[in-house]
């Protein structure tokens, strides 16, 4: 298959299509219960794909961030190289990577999605360490820690919020971006969305596919809230 081969070539085999009319309904749970199998697997590949996307953005882009406050001169090229490959569109991007990783390669996706996330968590992480405030700083230094120990127990700790509120924005941003990878056969709950299309538009996979990645933003988003009240509890207490 080309790499622009729009067809259902790419698309697992699922119910007949319908066509429009009573026959074609936006929602069918015969359609889920036919299908129950393939649904489960584009699922799968889709949270699987995001949460590998996020973890790989997070170690790259957390020492860039620390290198970015440690050597300020570096701040602007850095976020400058994230951002430009963030403005890159993400067929153009994919293009790009077929000839070095293959035009229907699950890696040629990954590697794509990390790229779009770098710039979220860098961004992110760096405001974060910039608004650790000096005095804090300076009673750590004070205390004998050395440069990497006020890293590690001061500041990347009071950094957190705005680590976390990166891999917020990063984790909806890659749910989204996934479906891109339709296009080549890759993109878990966009499959099910592109083959409704091709499937003469077929309204109950097309649906599905859209509840189900909505669904899947929201779980991960609500588990980051959690995960970040659960390692700040002094801005819990902040709060409260």
């Amino acid at each position: 298959m080309s790499f622009l081969s729009w067809g259902p070539a790419a698309v697992s085999p699922l119910a007949a299509p319908a066509d429009d009319g009573p026959g074609n309904p936006w929602f069918s749970w015969q359609y889920v219960h036919d299908n129950a199998d393939t649904i489960v697997a584009k699922l799968g590949f889709h949270a699987g794909i995001t949460v590998e996307t996020v973890l790989i953005a997070l170690v790259v882009a957390v020492p860039l961030a620390v290198l970015a406050y440690w050597i300020r001169p570096l701040t602007g090229p850095i976020l400058a190289l994230s951002g430009v490959l963030y403005t890159i569109p993400s067929l153009a991007l994919l293009a790009l990577l077929a000839p070095l990783l293959g035009a229907t390669n699950r890696v040629t996706v990954l590697i794509a999605l990390v790229l779009y996330a770098l710039l979220l968590v860098v961004r992110n992480a760096l405001t974060g360490l910039t608004q650790v405030p000096a005095e804090v700083r300076d009673a750590a230094a004070g205390m004998g820690y050395s440069r990497f120990g006020r890293l590690w127990n001061v500041e990347l700790p009071l950094a957190l919020p705005g680590i976390v509120t990166g891999l917020r924005l990063a984790t909806v941003s890659t749910v989204a971006l996934v479906t891109i990878g339709a296009i080549i056969g890759n993109g878990g709950l966009g499959d099910l969305i592109m083959g409704g299309f091709w499937n003469n538009f077929y309204r109950a996979e097309i649906v599905t596919g859209t509840i189900l990645c909505i669904a899947l933003a929201l779980v991960f988003d609500l588990a980051l809230v959690g995960l970040g009240r659960l390692l700040t509890p002094w801005s819990r207490r902040r709060l409260a």
